[in-house]
């Protein structure tokens, strides 16, 4: 078992690199604030916040090979901006429009998002598993809360991940509370050692420290990808906001607990790194302020001109061949759409 708290250097990253990995960060953090805002506005029937968990999330993501497969929970905003998918699109799902987001899987190797707890977990094996037998050296990553690990899906992913030496990470993203209940009450071991049972490593790493996350999982990523060794990350972090935009976080913790975090904010420790190491300066954080304030007005447009995707789609994504119901079906749902087209 390992325990990596923080590193200590640049992660092996060049300078392009450790400016890219803060406008990463930056991105995040106002796309995330900007979905809560179109939540309360009606733009958005719900949304899970995950301001304070950005180094988590662009720290692992950015640590990803092309041939990588990413699968998130319902938080993972910032896993899906790092890997290039389109923001108002992903977006989109939390309308209603579309489960998991209108992005293609397999464009940026994304998987959509699960809102079932500990699912995904499994998805990933078994998808990692697959890819092993391929040949492929392509590794699966999943996310999920400290909460998860509560999850019989959350233990078999795992035992099945260690027997058959499945090349996949697990990245727990340890914020202290699964809705309500906090750590203590979660877990009586810690997050990572939970990994010993199932003969595979363990790690817990600062997960307020991109440059160290990226490093844990750059590790773990490469033991994968050499011996089919999975590995579970803990990731000690912090929910700043509420579980979702339906909780009031107010009623079952302090907020003196939540004060003592945001002193430990994520995106201000990397920026006081790159001014103390001299890798940027005022100029390179007004252009990425500039940049992220373009974004928001983009997405804000994506989301407003989003519509409901062709009825036909509901049918044609279930079987590769539509079934005579299904036929059936279809036919009424374009009589239906006729007739209130002739009446509207």
């Amino acid at each position: 078992m390992l325990e990596v708290l923080s590193t200590g250097g640049r992660a092996g990253l060049s300078d392009d690199r450790l400016l890219e990995l803060y406008r990463l960060m930056r991105r995040v953090r106002a796309l995330d604030l900007e979905a809560v805002n179109l939540q309360r506005q009606g733009e958005l029937t719900a949304y899970a916040p995950l301001t304070g968990q950005e180094a988590c999330q662009v720290g692992s993501a950015y640590a990803l090979e092309p041939g990588d497969f990413a699968f998130p929970s319902y938080r993972e905003l910032g896993v899906a901006v790092t890997r290039g998918v389109d923001v108002a699109a992903y977006l989109l799902a939390y309308r209603g429009i579309w489960h998991g987001g209108m992005h293609d899987p397999l464009a940026q190797n994304v998987a959509p998002f699960a809102s079932p707890v500990g699912s995904h977990l499994l998805h990933a094996v078994g998808w990692a598993m697959g890819r092993r037998k391929d040949s492929a050296g392509d590794c699966a990553i999943v996310y999920f809360g400290e909460g998860a690990t509560s999850e019989g899906d959350a233990l078999e992913a795992f035992n099945f991940a260690g027997v058959f030496r499945a090349p996949v990470v697990f990245f727990c993203q340890n914020n202290q509370w699964a809705i309500s209940v906090p750590l203590e009450k979660q877990t009586a071991a810690p997050v990572w050692r939970k990994a010993e049972a199932f003969g595979f490593p363990g790690i817990r790493v600062d997960g307020n420290d991109v440059l160290a996350v990226y490093q844990a999982t750059r590790e773990a990523l490469a033991r994968a990808r050499a011996d089919g060794i999975p590995t579970l990350i803990e990731a000690l972090t912090y929910r700043v906001g509420p579980h979702s935009t339906a909780d009031d976080p107010s009623r079952y913790r302090h907020q003196d607990e939540v004060e003592r975090w945001r002193r430990r904010d994520p995106i201000d420790r990397y920026r006081r790194f790159l001014e103390t190491e001299s890798v940027a300066g005022p100029e390179f954080f007004e252009k990425v302020e500039a940049g992220v304030q373009q974004e928001l007005a983009e997405v804000r447009g994506g989301i407003a001109a989003g519509r409901p995707v062709p009825a036909d789609d509901l049918f044609r994504f279930t079987y590769a061949e539509l079934t005579p119901d299904l036929e059936r079906q279809l036919d009424e749902v374009h009589r239906l759409q006729a007739s209130e087209a002739e009446d509207g």
